[in-house]
């Protein structure tokens, strides 16, 4: 993932080395703050999205921790986004949420676009996984990388951080109709989050439900 990264001409570390229990990274220069480096990341972003495919999903599965993550390639995008990222979880929350989350998952096809461009997704970008030496961005670390829409990076990020404006010019042109579609994609890491760390997540998988209406 981190070589894809770098061939798209976005900044990763080099891997030096690989083996069952270590990966050996080039050391980054660092010391600079992500309030800062927001045009930079936004171009950074940018040039990462640019790298594209001719369909959805990555090379193999992989994981956060005990959570399989499945990443089977597809042509259709809201099927991937219904099968990958919101079903998988049905079998695991309570009854009053699966409802929720499968309601949403079978309106996919009225809410998310059939074929956006296969971008390259760093896939879990938050502001921890962003190396900054001045202001710009050094590198990208820790992805979790597949192709899909660009907008899921936007909403992770926007998780828990948020960019100003220069992040935004310096990333380009967004589509129509964004914010709705940004609570569906975050949705997904809510939902991780509420699997991995407990109940205390789950209002905010409730509150992202709500926001999209079901």
């Amino acid at each position: 993932m981190l070589e894809a990264i770098a061939a798209s001409g976005a900044p990763a570390p080099a891997v030096l080395g690989v083996g069952d229990e270590a990966l050996v990274l080039e050391l980054l220069p660092t010391g600079g703050a992500l309030s800062n480096a927001w045009a930079s990341l936004g171009s950074t972003l940018a040039t990462l999205h640019r790298a594209n495919k001719e369909r959805y999903g990555w090379t193999e599965d992989y994981a956060f921790g005990p959570l399989p993550i499945a990443n089977g390639w597809a042509d259709d995008w809201p099927r991937f986004w219904a099968e990958r990222r919101l079903r998988v979880h049905l079998a695991h929350l309570p009854s009053s949420l699966a409802r929720r989350v499968e309601a949403l998952a079978a309106d996919l096809p009225n809410r998310l676009p059939a074929r956006p461009k296969p971008a390259l997704l760093h896939g879990d970008l938050w502001g921890g996984n962003v190396l900054v030496a001045g202001d710009k961005v050094s590198g990208l670390i820790d992805p979790a990388c597949y192709y899909g829409h660009g907008e899921v990076d936007l909403a992770m990020l926007t998780l828990f951080d948020r960019p100003d404006g220069a992040f935004y010019d310096a990333y380009g042109p967004l589509e129509p109709g964004l914010e709705e579609r940004l609570v569906i994609y975050r949705l997904w890491p809510a939902l991780v989050h509420l699997r991995l760390f407990g109940s205390g997540y789950r209002p905010m998988v409730e509150r992202f439900l709500s926001e999209a209406g079901v």
